[in-house]
């Protein structure tokens, strides 16, 4: 197969892939907290993620993203949604949403944060990133009923996170 029948056009947009994955385990969530150098996150809580790596599939960098910032080996971790971001320029982030749960391991600190288990009730007394009130009752849902939601971000001229989600 050639590269050239993929039709690359540096002037279209583009995104940079992303996982973030939303451990559960009876009513309780794994979020990570950010550290107080991670710019406007700092000391919020985040679902575990990170970047795709060159030649990864989406699933794979999940997996290893929950491996790396928490010690703890994911089973069942299924897609549960797909959101664009428009930041605002080119390239933009495409993000893969997985839940799963853990089969084995011990939860520890890495450089991306400390992770920890919250009760899901009790999520509104925490510092969470500005979608996570989105994103995991959409996340929870879709595992729950075998789905996959899709949602774009993008954010107005005050700055305001704005989401539209697919129906």
């Amino acid at each position: 197969m050639s590269l050239d029948g993929q039709r690359l056009d540096p002037t279209r947009y583009a995104v940079i892939p992303r996982t973030i994955s939303f451990i559960v385990r009876q009513n309780e969530i794994l979020l990570i907290k950010l550290p107080p150098d991670h710019a406007g996150w700092a000391g919020r809580y985040n679902g575990v993620g990170g970047h795709v790596e060159i030649g990864e599939d989406p699933v794979s960098a999940a997996r290893r993203e929950v491996l790396e910032e928490t010690g703890l080996t994911v089973a069942d971790q299924i897609l549960c949604g797909v959101v664009t971001i428009d930041t605002g320029n080119s390239p933009g982030i495409g993000l893969f949403v997985f839940v799963g749960k853990v089969i084995k391991g011990n939860l520890g600190a890495s450089s991306e944060g400390t992770p920890a288990w919250l009760a899901l009730d009790d999520l509104g007394a925490f510092q969470l990133v500005e979608d996570l009130d989105f994103l995991i009752p959409q996340a929870l849902q879709a595992y729950s009923e075998d789905t996959v939601f899709f949602a774009a971000y993008t954010y107005n001229s005050q700055g305001e996170l704005q989401i539209a989600l697919a129906e």
